[in-house]
C-alpha cells in the first residue's frame, strides 16, 4: 500500500475558508487523520503557494516538548513574537482543546489582521456542539471522519469487492488501512479502542464505574441500525446483567461516547407531521473497525455494516441524516382499520437539498422491492427517492421514478446522487 492518503475533500474545505476571519476548528475521532491534514497536507498547500515556511506557526499541544504551552500565559506571548511583519501568517494549532482558556486565546489571534487560525481538536464537547456559542459566531467547523471507502480504495491494492470486505471489517482508520496484515489490524483496532479512546473518556469524564460503560458500548455495538433508548438499555442491563444502573446514567455515558465521536446519535422523523419524535433513536459508529473490534469481530452482519457505511457516508457529504417515520392507516386480518408504522432509513438534507434512502442488502425478488419502497409510494412531495442494494449492476428508475443504485456506485462516485 502507498504511504501517502490524499484527503483531498478536507483540503479543498480548508483551503476555501483561508482568509475569512474565522476560526477554521477541525473536529473528529482521534486518529482520523485530522493532524496529518493540519500539519502535512495544508501547510505543503501552503508552501507550494509560496507562503514563507516562517509564516507558518505550528503547535502540537499533545507533544509533551510543548507541555508548558497549554498554559495561555506562555502561548499566547510565544504566539505574538512569532509575528514579525504585517505579512499574513497561518497559525497551525493541533489538539487545540489541551490549551488552556483557547476560546479567548483563539479569539485574540483571529482578531489580529494577520492570523488566519487553523485548529483541530478531538473533544466534540468543547469543539463542536459549541463553536458557535463558545466563539461568539466566530467558529467555522470542518467534521473530519475516517476514510470514506472512496478513499480507502484509493490506497487499497485489488479490487473493490475486495476491499469492500475489508473495510466493513477493518474500517478506515488511516493507521489500521496502512497495517499489512490481519493481525496488525486487529491489534491495533484493540489497542486503539482500550488505549486511546476509552481512557481518554474515562479520564476526562472521571468514569468510576468502567465496567458498566464497557458493558453500554457492547449493547450499542451489538444494536447498529436498531431504534432503542435509555430505558430499553436499562431493562436489557437489568435483564442480562442484572445491573442496577439507571437511565440518567445510560444517558450520559452515551453523551460521553458522542462526545467523543465514537457514536453517532440519529433521530426520528414524522415525515407526515414534519416534526422530530423523542424517542427511540438510532446510534451509529463513526468507524466500523472500531465497532468490530469492540465485539472481538464476532458479529459482522453485512446487513448493518452497509447501512452505518451508507450513514457515515453521508454525513461525510454534509448531509443532515434523520430516520423517517411514516404512520399509514390499513385493513388488518379481521377487516378493521389498523395503524401501521413504516419506516425511511434516512432522510438526508442540505440547503434545499433531500433525499429519501432505503439501505437494501439484496433486492432478491419483487416482494423485496415492493417492500423496500412502498415507504415511499406514501410519501407526496418530488424529492428524489432511492434504493441502495449489493446486488443491481448500474443504476436504473423503476416505474414509479426511484432510483435503485449498487452500493459501490453510491460510495465511490462523489455525485452519485445527482444521478
Amino acid at each position: 500500500m502507498d504511504t501517502e492518503i490524499k484527503r483531498d475533500s478536507y483540503l479543498r474545505q480548508l483551503v476555501n475558508r483561508m482568509d475569512n476571519g474565522l476560526i477554521k476548528i477541525v473536529t473528529g475521532i482521534r486518529r482520523c487523520g485530522k493532524s496529518y491534514l493540519l500539519r502535512t497536507l495544508f501547510k505543503r498547500y501552503l508552501l507550494e503557494r509560496g507562503i514563507p515556511e516562517d509564516h507558518i506557526i505550528e503547535m502540537a499541544f499533545d507533544l509533551y516538548d510543548n507541555k508548558e504551552f497549554r498554559d495561555p500565559e506562555v502561548f499566547y506571548p510565544w504566539a505574538k513574537e512569532q509575528l514579525k511583519d504585517a505579512d499574513k501568517y497561518y497559525f497551525l494549532l493541533d489538539e487545540v482543546q489541551l490549551l488552556e482558556e483557547f476560546v479567548s486565546v483563539l479569539n485574540g489571534l483571529a482578531d489580529k489582521k494577520n492570523c488566519d487560525v487553523f485548529v483541530t481538536g478531538s473533544n466534540a464537547k468543547f469543539l463542536s456542539r459549541d463553536i458557535a456559542t463558545e466563539f461568539g459566531g466566530r467558529g467555522d467547523e470542518v467534521r473530519m471522519y475516517p476514510l470514506s471507502f472512496s478513499e480507502f480504495m484509493s490506497v487499497y491494492n485489488g479490487h473493490y469487492y475486495d476491499g469492500w470486505n475489508e473495510y466493513i471489517i477493518y474500517g478506515g482508520i488511516p493507521i489500521v488501512v496502512l497495517a499489512e496484515t490481519d493481525e496488525q489490524k486487529t491489534a491495533l483496532l484493540d489497542n486503539l479502542f482500550k488505549e486511546t479512546y476509552l481512557r481518554d473518556i474515562v479520564i476526562r469524564n472521571k468514569v468510576r464505574n468502567v465496567g458498566e460503560m464497557e458493558k453500554l458500548l457492547d449493547v450499542l455495538s451489538s444494536a447498529i441500525g436498531s431504534l432503542t433508548n435509555p430505558n430499553k438499555l436499562q431493562k436489557t442491563f437489568k435483564s442480562v446483567n442484572q445491573s442496577k444502573i439507571t437511565a440518567t446514567t445510560i444517558t450520559k455515558y452515551i453523551d460521553y461516547l458522542e462526545d467523543s465521536f465514537l457514536i453517532e446519535e440519529a433521530k426520528r422523523y414524522d415525515i407526515k407531521g414534519r416534526s422530530y419524535i423523542g424517542t427511540p433513536v438510532k446510534y451509529y459508529f463513526m468507524d466500523m473497525g472500531l465497532r468490530n473490534a469492540r465485539l472481538n469481530f464476532r458479529q459482522i452482519e453485512v446487513t448493518h455494516s452497509m447501512e452505518n457505511v451508507i450513514y457515515n457516508e453521508l454525513r461525510k457529504r454534509g448531509f443532515k441524516v434523520d430516520i423517517g417515520n411514516l404512520t399509514i392507516a390499513q385493513k388488518g386480518k379481521s377487516g378493521k382499520i389498523e395503524k401501521k408504522q413504516l419506516e425511511v432509513d434516512f432522510i438526508c438534507n442540505k440547503g434545499s437539498k433531500r433525499y429519501y434512502i432505503q439501505s437494501a442488502y439484496t433486492l432478491e425478488n419483487e416482494e423485496k422491492m415492493v417492500q423496500e419502497i412502498r415507504p415511499f409510494t406514501q410519501i407526496n412531495d418530488s424529492f428524489k427517492k432511492m434504493v441502495i442494494t449489493s446486488n443491481t449492476p448500474k443504476p436504473f428508475y423503476n416505474d414509479d421514478g426511484i432510483l435503485i443504485m449498487n452500493v459501490f456506485d453510491f460510495l465511490l462516485k462523489p455525485d452519485s446522487l445527482e444521478l
